[in-house]
């Protein structure tokens, strides 16, 4: 019997690749040095740029979601910036935060606006797309 070991070798890959993903920060936050900190049985690592930080979770506790771990991202971040977190967002893995460092935490950008699309056919396979608010 032949055996063809080469989805054997891309499960590793799959594998290895996924693995290296974790604990990278975001795009906002690349090329900054990290700062690990430890709250309770949780450590993060805490990366400032601004009024925003970003805390990646690292140890392996079981969480569901964000709330699972909010509490412990929030102290860890405002022990490194020593600046109060005034929005949080994220899951429970990485959680990015909005800072309020004493004059205020910069407004929330505005949502798109809600457009309504309509696909006109322009006949021979070509469309134009026509939005309104």
């Amino acid at each position: 019997m032949i055996c063809d070991s080469r989805p054997m070798q891309r499960l590793w890959l799959l594998f290895l690749i996924c693995l290296t993903a974790c604990g990278q920060p975001g795009l906002s936050f690349r090329g900054i040095d990290p700062v690990r900190v430890e709250v309770g049985s949780d450590v993060f690592d805490i990366r400032v740029r601004g009024l925003r930080a970003e805390a990646i979770r690292l140890n392996t506790r079981a969480a569901r979601n964000l709330g699972d771990i909010g509490f412990q991202a929030v102290l860890a971040i405002e022990k490194v910036t020593e600046c109060q977190v005034a929005r949080l967002a994220g899951d429970q893995a990485v959680a990015v935060a909005t800072l309020d460092c004493g004059s205020g935490a910069p407004a929330r950008p505005p949502f798109p606006p809600v457009l309504d699309c309509e696909a006109i056919d322009l006949g021979q396979g070509t469309f134009d797309l026509a939005c309104f608010p």
